[in-house]
């Protein structure tokens, strides 16, 4: 039996963060989440996520900020990131994608749309 490959959520709406949390279990991740960001850094640490979900818009700093700080960090940039944002303009999308970002999906997301971007930037050649 192979590892359950391990993903940060990060998601200030609780029920979101419950539904995408449970949905990604289900499917077999080992997931930790976060309601803001203000543990990140200790949580990467601790728990070397292979893949990095990201809202941007957290109480405690916005994700733009956080995806800079990444940036500057080696270690971490090299995890991919997928943004799930409720901010749907293209302008958004650039900047992420400008810091960074593997995939932007916006919300409402389609569970299997966000599976399918998750499996292929797990997969191996990617890597």
């Amino acid at each position: 039996m192979h590892q359950a490959k391990r993903i940060l959520l990060i998601e200030d709406n609780h029920v979101n963060r419950i539904l995408l949390s449970d949905y990604l279990i289900y499917c077999r991740y080992e997931v930790q989440s976060l309601p803001e960001a203000s543990n990140f850094f200790s949580t990467i640490n601790e728990f070397q996520p292979e893949l990095i979900l990201l809202d941007l818009k957290l109480p405690d700093i916005d994700g733009y900020s956080l995806l800079e700080t990444i940036q500057q960090k080696p270690q971490i940039s090299k995890i991919p990131v997928i943004v799930v944002s409720a901010l749907a303009f293209k302008a958004d999308r650039e900047r992420a994608i400008t810091l960074g970002v593997r995939r932007y999906f916006v919300k409402p997301i389609k569970l299997s749309n966000l599976i399918v971007a998750i499996e292929e930037e797990l997969a191996p050649h990617l890597r």
